[in-house]
């Protein structure tokens, strides 16, 4: 059985190989600093930060991680929970704790008025559960400027 639990400093050891292993995987199609993703786990233990982290654990111990961010979207009127990233080892795959994620992520936040999340058109698999989860695409070209 999973179980989703907040995210604390002393998972670093856990949870960032599972960071950089995500970031290595078809989810992302871009490369991203190692440095910026230890910052991003710093702010995903960080009261008060716009971004929550949240280890996943079935009985052989913690099998996945996500990342939350909360934002109020104009077009839809209220709250939008970005669901910034979701990971499961290979080893859990399979075991429908993506679905699990999910149905606890929609009762925990009820307030949200929006779930959204990105996916790379080479994550077919990932995008296929999305979709029986009652996700569909929405069509932006994005522009971004980098500050360092």
């Amino acid at each position: 059985m999973l179980q989703i639990r907040k995210m604390t400093g002393a998972d670093a050891k856990t949870v960032l190989p599972m960071v950089y292993g995500f970031y290595r995987s078809d989810a992302v199609d871009h490369a991203v600093p190692e440095e910026t993703l230890n910052r991003t786990f710093q702010a995903a233990v960080t009261d008060g930060s716009l971004l929550e982290g949240f280890v996943l654990e079935d009985e052989t111990g913690a099998v996945g991680f996500a990342y939350l961010s909360p934002y109020y979207a104009c077009e839809v009127g209220g709250v939008n929970m970005m669901l910034e990233e979701i990971f499961i080892i290979p080893e859990a795959q399979g075991k429908g704790y993506g679905t699990e994620f999910f149905r606890w992520m929609e009762e925990t936040y009820p307030e949200v008025r929006r779930f959204r999340l990105e996916v790379t058109e080479s994550n077919q698999a990932a995008a296929r559960l999305y979709k029986k989860l009652g996700y569909d695409f929405i069509r932006y070209e994005q522009m971004a400027k980098d500050r360092k």
